[in-house]
């Protein structure tokens, strides 16, 4: 059952470490409601200062721009001090001080780590691991606007475990738990870095894969049928699973493609079980791979950040790079020399750029970094085999091009805007005065 945005205060521990937090702190929803003002900032301010309609601009706000707002302390003696904001789920955390200097250092930076651990929790279901229907919620337009800015296809995989009602009954709830937790953790296995897994409900779980279309989608959803299939999930050995899938169609809204996706769940239910049923629909008719490759261009945008100062600029200079060799391809036939300088140039940077990544990794401590290392030498070694393969013939240039831009440059980018966002956020800081 997803954690609700209430919930993360009664988190162990979490209530009293912001109670005996060392400045002022309050809590508000994303309406500037309170919900938590601490001991200290009691002890100094009235409650009534965070009514002010600017404050909740501000507090809203995503640029950290310094701007001005009357506080009233207990005397009704106006104050000037400095605010920090960091947000956990749809909910901000105010911080106030009288001084610009960092006096407290090391107590912000422990509340950025519990920051970090509650906005995960929050995202997460607590029995599988895996992304839970709040999180889902909150990027789900995201993706979607990621999936027309650069027309490339979203698919979403519903599966449900067959008989599970039967296996709880026979086998017990707690290995029943059991058998969904090493489910997902199979599931996860077997998908790719930049897909995405939610528990969904009970034994229902959907996965949003970026950039593939139903067809792709149909056959990633029949190699993990057949994955698991033929693997024992403990406790309970062999199971199976159905699966639906269904692409989105632009202008659709969001709950009629969860019907289609779902409805292609009950089909193959329906149709015996351990099967996948696809909707025959999607915008990959129309955006095929490699269509318009060479009049396309990747585009940055401000929101593609993901807080880390190099990684931004390098990634900013990939997309260049990527555009450059979009140019370099239409006109291969008659500059062939141009179009590999402009190969070899991303591949370079591509390169450099992925040992750095991994080096910052490491230095924050990143749980995944092994993964991520053997991901990037994955993606190296395919854009030399699709290079080959063109010089011999047996592979078309707009394919070697459509990896190396889409599937290295934007989908690498996609996965590091959404999972380092959170581990490189640093508070912005506004003076109020």
């Amino acid at each position: 059952m997803p954690t609700s945005s209430v919930a993360w205060l009664a988190e162990p521990n979490t209530h009293d470490f912001l109670m005996r937090f060392p400045l002022p702190l309050a809590v508000l929803d994303q309406s500037g409601n309170i919900k938590l003002l601490n001991n200290r900032f009691t002890a100094i301010y009235d409650g009534s200062c965070l009514k002010s309609e600017k404050l909740r601009s501000m507090l809203l706000s995503t640029d950290a721009v310094k701007q001005s707002v009357t506080l009233l302390q207990r005397n009704d003696c106006q104050a000037e001090v400095y605010a920090r904001t960091f947000s956990i789920n749809s909910d901000a955390v105010l911080i106030l001080d009288e001084s610009a200097e960092t006096a407290y250092g090391g107590e912000l930076a422990e509340l950025r780590q519990r920051i970090a651990e509650l906005e995960q929790l929050v995202s997460n279901d607590r029995l599988t691991g895996a992304w839970n229907r709040t999180h889902f919620d909150k990027i789900i337009k995201m993706e979607l606007s990621r999936s027309d800015r650069y027309r490339q296809p979203v698919t979403l995989v519903f599966l449900d475990i067959d008989h599970f009602k039967l296996l709880n009954d026979s086998l017990g709830y707690k290995a029943g738990d059991e058998v969904l937790r090493n489910l997902a953790k199979m599931i996860s296995k077997n998908i790719r870095t930049s897909d995405m897994l939610f528990r969904w409900s009970g034994a229902q779980f959907a996965i949003l894969a970026p950039s593939t279309g139903h067809r792709a989608g149909a056959s990633m959803a029949e190699t993990l049928r057949r994955k698991i299939e033929q693997h024992d999930i403990t406790p309970a050995g062999r199971i199976t699973i159905s699966l639906g899938v269904a692409e989105h169609v632009s202008g659709e809204s969001d709950e009629i493609w969860f019907k289609r996706a779902h409805e292609a769940l009950v089909k193959a239910k329906s149709g015996g079980r351990n099967r996948v049923a696809a909707d025959q629909r999607g915008n990959s008719d129309v955006w095929t791979p490699g269509q318009g490759i060479t009049t396309m261009h990747l585009e940055w945008q401000d929101s593609h950040k993901c807080g880390q100062d190099t990684l931004d600029r390098q990634h900013r200079e990939l997309f260049d790079l990527a555009n450059l060799l979009i140019d370099a391809a239409a006109t291969r036939d008659a500059n062939p020399q141009k179009f590999d300088e402009a190969l070899q140039t991303l591949l370079a940077h591509l390169g450099q750029h992925f040992a750095e990544e991994e080096a910052i990794l490491a230095r924050y401590d990143y749980a995944d970094l092994e993964e991520q290392s053997r991901a990037h030498k994955r993606l190296l070694e395919h854009v030399m085999h699709l290079h080959d393969a063109v010089e011999t013939g047996s592979v078309q240039l707009g394919e070697l091009v459509y990896f190396a831009v889409i599937e290295v440059v934007a989908r690498h980018m996609l996965k590091t805007e959404r999972d380092f966002q959170l581990l490189f956020k640093e508070p912005p800081a506004f003076l109020v005065g």
